[in-house]
């Protein structure tokens, strides 16, 4: 299956076999905040797969995937099994995929190793047989920017807002609920 050419698609470091069974089975993958890309809304995301992958797998991309959508949360509520981590608190995007797709030609690594993210074209992408045919040259590199500037701008994504950020005032709240006096034992995380 081959991606649209004017396509935008975000490079993704697959560190495990673990990651790709999450994306494969449950739909998912999970990005750091601290570490992640300016634009997380593109059209597709390929997987570039990290050393755990063994000798025959390792440092390719052979799989995509379509991005439905993005939510921001903790890899502790991500990966329950592992509440212990140290950055289990963390904050994390949790990225909705489409379901997974085998590229025909993996894109081998060649002297590229050390990759997180690296946004590229369908174009590009359906033609790549190494790493460097992924980048994006000349007047295709404007457009790049171009889209990735205006899905910056129409972004749905904002923020969320934390309970303990808001400095609300108890009277008030009071009044826009009109509780008259009596603010009930509601928190907010259980809505």
């Amino acid at each position: 299956m081959d991606i649209s050419p004017n396509s935008l698609v975000l490079v993704c470091y697959l560190p495990t076999t673990k990651d790709l069974d999450i994306a494969r089975m449950l739909g998912w993958y999970r990005i750091p905040l601290k570490s992640a890309p300016k634009v997380i809304e593109v059209d597709y995301l390929a997987f570039y797969q990290g050393s755990s992958f063994g000798e025959q797998r390792r440092w390719q991309v052979e799989y995509f995937a379509q991005y439905r959508g993005h939510e921001l949360t903790t890899r502790g509520e991500l990966l329950r099994e592992e509440t212990d981590h140290p950055r289990a608190k963390e904050e994390y995007f949790k990225v909705q995929l489409g379901s997974l797709q085998h590229l025909e030609n993996p894109i081998q690594a060649g002297s590229w190793k050390r990759i997180t993210f690296l946004y590229t074209t369908g174009n590009l992408l359906n033609r790549a047989t190494t790493m460097n045919d992924l980048v994006v040259h000349n007047e295709e590199r404007e457009i790049l920017w171009k889209t990735l500037r205006e899905r910056a701008n129409n972004s749905i994504y904002n923020p969320p807002v934390r309970s303990e950020d808001l400095p609300l005032d108890p009277a008030l709240v009071e009044l826009i609920l009109g509780l008259n006096g009596s603010i009930p034992d509601i928190e907010l995380d259980d809505y």
